[in-house]
């Protein structure tokens, strides 16, 4: 359960980013593919190469749904239910893969944010992060 402390530090590093959407976005998408290669597959039609449209639109894509989650912190399943229903029933996302990439979330805020992600701002965004992927594997029970 994230405190009001946990909502204020998740709101105050996302307001960093909201300018850069689609930048760590894709930066979000490399490393995990670089480094869970294994997350490919579930983008065999795409050019996974550095910078492509492609990766580009679909890292917008992922970090407007968290702006979206971030701007909705109190309704996390009402603002994700779409998705939750997305990914479980037509793409079939294995669950683990949303902590991967929750950890290439948290590289990228580190890299770009450093002086701001002191360690209670880095507990409550994974902690976020964690809410955010829990309401989103809760539809393949």
């Amino acid at each position: 359960v994230l405190s009001e402390a946990d909502k204020s530090n998740v709101k105050g590093i996302w307001s960093k980013a909201c300018c850069h959407l689609e930048d760590y976005g894709a930066e979000t998408l490399e490393r995990l593919f670089f480094v869970y290669p294994q997350t490919k597959i579930y983008f065999p039609h795409f050019d996974l190469t550095h910078n492509s449209a492609q990766i580009r639109g679909h890292g917008k894509k992922v970090f407007l749904a968290l702006h979206d989650a971030v701007n909705h912190i109190d309704d996390l399943s009402g603002a994700l239910s779409r998705l939750s229903d997305l990914h479980a029933h037509n793409l079939r996302v294995d669950p683990v893969n949303f902590k991967l990439l929750s950890q290439c979330v948290l590289v990228v805020f580190g890299v770009h944010h450093p002086g701001a992600l002191t360690p209670e701002v880095h507990a409550s965004l994974d902690k976020f992060l964690c809410a955010v992927s829990t309401v989103l594997t809760s539809k393949y029970r």
